[in-house]
């Protein structure tokens, strides 16, 4: 099926959703060193190349990219710069500059974004991500199992990304198994790292509120 729709898209226009989604341009996270997103130039994607792109294959992003462009998708379609540094402080503990960092709107439209937060809820009710699920909570998640290079070396990576509460996203957590011996599915190896997380965050998020209240 992402094949079909690859091909139908065509080369150009699903470059264009890459730029869109800002996937062509590192994240500008607040570290040194941070790699960009390795990608066939857009005049040598052919039909091979189109039709492995469609379902998330020959192209390399950084975890962090994963994190960010996901939460563009589900935050409404706001990309946020990903960072560590919030504000430096003077020997006296006093606010001595408080740093902001750029956000992009429109990634998606508010509604697209509505409707990705709802199909991810399902995947985690009701398909691949049940693993990450969380008893009385709202979660939504992707899994994913991805082949390494050499292709039939029998390498591969799983992941699982869950975001929480589903209907109003705070927090988001993504899990990668490197070359997982044995059971090698996202959604059966890498959901149950996220739940666990969730188990002890979501807890305290809660807790958090309660006592602002």
């Amino acid at each position: 099926m992402f094949i079909t729709v690859g091909l139908r898209i065509g080369a150009e226009r699903f470059y264009s959703y890459f730029r869109q989604f800002g996937l062509l341009d590192k994240t500008g996270i607040d570290l040194p060193g941070e790699a960009g997103t390795i990608m066939h130039d857009v005049d040598n994607i052919g039909p091979v190349e189109l039709a492995t792109i469609s379902f998330g294959q020959s192209f390399q992003i950084t975890p962090i990219q994963l994190a960010v462009t996901a939460s563009s998708i589900i935050n409404g379609g706001r990309r946020v710069t990903p960072h560590f540094g919030v504000r430096t402080a003077d020997a006296d503990g006093g606010n001595s500059e408080t740093f902001s960092y750029p956000v992009r709107d429109h990634v998606v439209s508010e509604e697209t974004s509505a409707t990705m937060r709802y199909i991810l809820e399902q995947v985690v009710a009701e398909g691949s991500g049940k693993n990450g699920a969380v008893e009385g909570y709202r979660i939504g998640g992707k899994t994913a199992t991805s082949q390494t290079l050499p292709r039939g070396s029998g390498r591969y990576i799983a992941s699982f990304l869950g975001f929480a509460p589903a209907d109003d996203p705070q927090v988001l957590a993504v899990a990668i198994i490197n070359n997982p011996q044995g059971t090698y599915y996202g959604g059966q190896i890498a959901a149950p790292v996220v739940r666990q997380l969730f188990e002890n965050i979501l807890p305290y998020l809660e807790e958090m509120d309660y006592n602002k209240t």
